[in-house]
């Protein structure tokens, strides 16, 4: 659906990004700051020049610098969503979207009272810009960007300049977005827990380059991510599949690779009911290792797998890394517990977790709007 192979000289660093999009859904270009996220998004949309390249977005050609194509912005039918929301200050909320829904080139497929209930906006509706806190503002902006009828959205870090109160207030609404609309996204940022909850595939960035690009699941598991991501928050991320509840304990049963996991919600969840699929985040830090089958323990979760691997995570100790049934998960242990328990690859283990320990996101998907 997308497709993007360009170069660009840049001062001192030199960017050279190559992916393609596999289908709808949202594209984290994650990296540290200054490693080309902004400017590659920005060729994309034709807001910047490429030295050399081409963009190709639904089998039209947007960019080719060989054949001296170059579409103006204006024409590629893409939305955009700034850092700061960039809104009309002397226009109400309602303007500001009728601005955007008038000025749409391409055909309709998302109306502005779906946007409005999408993103909750009918309320604000008549209020001017100066009296909307920085989260109501990128809700607007991001409403602004549907209603273009864009076939990409492109978002440029827009909860980077909010405080995280502000930024837990956006992200369920992102959510929706990625899971009720088709339109494929593109999201940048170098805050993992943002990526982590949203992103369906992930392009890794590092000094102008793709180092690295895959599903969310996989890329988790990559030693570069770990190298740009507070330690704390290195683990394995698994898209499970919701069995029900436990009728005693009343937490969720999620099947993860051959096991199952139980986690606690609240009663009445949106994402209770069975066939569901729910991503789970298992921190490396809390998974504990054992060589025998565990018994008589409070730890709810107890996965059977085998050990695939072992890697240094630092001078005093090491992960193990544990496949589940086709799944891996992560588990940081001291080296003295590496080497008393004699971990080798190859050989069975369980991977313990408190259920208070996992973090869960819903994922769904409803009705979708058609973009062509």
């Amino acid at each position: 659906m997308l497709k993007v192979d360009v170069t660009k000289q840049l001062g001192g660093l030199r960017l050279n990004v190559a992916f393609e999009l596999p289908a709808a859904g949202v594209v984290a270009l994650f990296g540290p700051s200054g490693c080309g996220k902004s400017t590659t998004i920005n060729i994309i949309a034709g807001l910047a020049a490429a030295d050399r390249g081409e963009v190709l977005l639904e089998g039209q050609v947007l960019l080719d610098t060989e054949r001296g194509v170059a579409v103006p912005a204006e024409k590629r039918r893409i939305g955009y969503v700034f850092q700061d929301a960039r809104l009309f200050p002397h226009l109400s909320v309602a303007a500001n979207l009728k601005y955007a829904e008038h000025r749409a080139k391409g055909p309709g497929y998302v109306s502005f009272d779906q946007v409005a209930d999408l993103l909750d906006l009918k309320a604000l509706m008549p209020r001017r810009v100066h009296r909307l806190s920085g989260g109501e503002r990128q809700r607007v902006a991001i409403g602004r960007a549907l209603l273009s009828q864009p076939r990409l959205l492109l978002l440029d870090e827009p909860l980077a300049s909010l405080d995280r109160e502000r930024r837990e207030e956006v992200l369920p609404y992102l959510e929706s977005l990625r899971d009720q609309l088709a339109i494929p996204m593109i999201y940048v940022s170098h805050q993992f827990d943002e990526v982590l909850r949203l992103a369906t595939h992930i392009v890794l960035m590092q000094s102008g380059s793709v180092t690295a690009q895959g599903s969310i699941g996989a890329i988790s598991l990559d030693p570069q991510v770990r190298s740009l991501i507070d330690p704390d928050a290195v683990g394995a991320v698994i898209d499970g599949t919701v069995i029900g509840r436990d009728a005693l304990s009343n937490l969720l049963r999620v099947r993860v690779g051959d096991g199952e996991i139980k986690v606690q919600t609240s009663e009445g969840a949106p994402f209770a009911a069975p066939g569901k699929t729910l991503r789970v985040q298992l921190l490396a830090s809390d998974v504990i290792v054992s060589t025998k089958m565990p018994q008589h323990l409070s730890v709810r979760n107890n996965l059977q797998g085998i050990v695939a691997a072992i890697e240094e995570d630092g001078p005093n100790s090491d992960l193990i890394i544990i496949d589940i049934g086709g799944e891996r998960i992560l588990a940081r242990v001291t080296k003295a517990a590496t080497r008393e328990l004699a971990l080798t690859p190859g050989m069975r283990a369980w991977a313990l977790v408190k259920s208070v320990s996992l973090r869960t996101y819903e994922r769904t998907t409803s009705a979708v709007f058609p973009h062509g």
